[in-house]
């Protein structure tokens, strides 16, 4: 009577030593590393990407060849003559004010020519585009650099029209001529040659059109040096014009003489080899 239980203290003891966490040496403390999961093989990482080379600086794509300065609005000529001629009017040369000269009429000039001017069939360098002939004012003003004056000769708005097509036919016919001894290296250059730049040469006569009149033949009205590249190579071509039977029908005036420049021994080979042809065909 009077006495009382108390709980046994051992479970109590058990419980807290069951809750007291563990060591921070024991391994459940320890941050797990973590996985390195690589992707599998077929993933856009694992494939090598393509290099882009740039082509070397030596490359003709990285070297711009500038043409000729009138060849740079002569398309807009082809295509609207009389929106082109406009556009001459606002383009004004800052050093003296003026529009540009080709396409503008001489100040004593007794009649309006045309300014359209015609594609040629002759492909330019380093571009897909083709040379492009004068239009007829653009002639008049260089026949009047050269000297001549209209009361010379009193020639009509037709005159010129003629002009223009027999200028354009004799260039026709020179590239026909220069495409046939070009046709000698086919295989070097399949793409076929193209025309860098010509230049007249009136007043010099070649060796060979200076043989010709030595024997008695007459000499060439006019002489022109065209220089076309074929395939990465400059060639010179020399071209004698002749006066010949105009053809009413096609314009053709002029008897050609075309042949390859003694530049080269390659060139001198090519004329030997079409000279030896000629007498045994």
């Amino acid at each position: 009577m009077g006495a009382s239980f108390s709980t046994p203290a051992a479970p109590s003891v058990r419980a807290e030593a069951m809750m007291t966490a563990p060591p921070q040496g024991c391994p459940m403390h320890q941050e797990a590393p973590p996985v390195k999961v690589s992707p599998p093989p077929e993933c856009p990482m694992h494939q090598a990407q393509p290099v882009k080379a740039s082509p070397p600086s030596e490359c003709p794509m990285h070297k711009a060849v500038p043409g000729p300065a009138h060849q740079d609005r002569a398309y807009d000529f082809v295509e609207c003559p009389m929106k082109a001629a406009e556009g001459t009017k606002s383009d004004i040369d800052p050093s003296n004010m003026m529009p540009p000269p080709n396409q503008v009429p001489a100040s004593d000039q007794p009649f309006a020519l045309p300014l359209a001017r015609e594609e040629s069939s002759i492909p330019r360098h380093d571009t897909e585009k083709k040379w492009v002939y004068p239009s007829e004012q653009m002639f008049w003003n260089a026949m009047l650099r050269k000297g001549w004056r209209w009361r010379e000769d009193d020639l009509g708005p037709q005159d010129m029209t003629n002009i223009i097509k027999i200028h354009n036919t004799n260039n026709e016919q020179a590239w026909q001529e220069i495409l046939k001894w070009e046709a000698l290296h086919a295989g070097e250059c399949p793409c076929g040659p193209t025309l860098k730049r010509f230049g007249g040469k009136a007043k010099e006569f070649s060796p060979r059109a200076r043989l010709r009149h030595w024997m008695g033949y007459e000499l060439p009205f006019d002489r022109h040096d065209w220089i076309i590249d074929r395939c990465g190579k400059e060639v010179r071509y020399v071209i004698d014009y002749y006066d010949g039977e105009i053809n009413k029908e096609n314009y053709q005036f002029s008897i050609l003489d075309v042949r390859p420049a003694y530049d080269s021994l390659g060139a001198v080979w090519d004329r030997m080899k079409v000279t030896w042809w000629r007498w045994t065909s």
